[in-house]
């Protein structure tokens, strides 16, 4: 069997997903990082330093064709497992077994990353594509820590957010564990710790994120 067909089967786009997962979850560590430079509360100072190596440095400018590569295959693959998943169960079973033998987040992966998604569509539309815009008009960024305390004065804004947030953390918690399963990691020996460790990022990472446009909305950090 050639690389071409490998990938095209069930087998080949779980290894995809989870090589994709795995780059991704790296990505949401880094990015966790930089805006949480907003934490020390000093007008921005910190985040739009952060912000700005991460804008104008070569590697990282580079790197996000990468991503934004990865994420469309994982939601390509990801959709299309799904479907065919959904296919297969409702041939074999008229009644389905529900939490008897799985978590509803694990089969709801393709409606949390939809939903995940549209946060990303709408994150992407107020933040990294406006600084873009600008950066390729007038050759600077925007401030972004500005942006990000104007922006998040609306309530649905904030609420869409912390929406996005949580769907995130559901997906998360299935999809750590899973990506080092598929890869063949997720033995009995490491599988303890790979799933603590899964759970506590799939908290600790969202939560950070939900905290900035909450505290923005309270004026604690301003």
């Amino acid at each position: 069997m050639s690389w071409k067909n490998y990938f095209s089967t069930s087998i080949g786009k779980k290894l995809q997903m989870s090589l994709t997962g795995l780059f991704l979850i790296v990505f949401l560590l880094v990015h966790c990082y930089v805006n949480a430079q907003i934490f020390y509360n000093d007008g921005g100072v910190r985040f739009n330093e952060a912000a700005h190596f991460m804008g104008t440095n070569i590697v990282i400018r580079i790197t996000e064709f990468g991503l934004f590569g990865f994420l469309i295959l994982h939601i390509v693959q990801g959709l299309s497992l799904a479907m065919k998943n959904k296919s297969r169960r409702s041939n074999a079973y008229a009644v389905s077994a529900g939490n008897k033998t799985s978590a509803w987040y694990s089969r709801s992966m393709a409606l949390l990353g939809t939903l995940i998604l549209l946060f990303l569509v709408m994150h992407i539309s107020k933040f990294w594509a406006p600084n873009r815009f600008h950066q390729l008009t007038t050759g600077e960024e925007m401030n972004l820590f500005t942006a990000m305390r104007e922006e998040f004065q609306t309530l649905w804004v904030v609420a869409v957010y912390a929406f996005g947030c949580i769907s995130l953390a559901w997906h998360l918690i299935h999809g750590f564990y899973s990506a080092f399963q598929t890869l063949g990691l997720g033995t009995s020996k490491y599988k303890g710790t790979i799933k603590s460790i899964g759970v506590a990022f799939s908290i600790i990472i969202p939560l950070i994120f939900l905290m900035m446009p909450v505290l923005f909305y309270l004026h604690i950090i301003a």
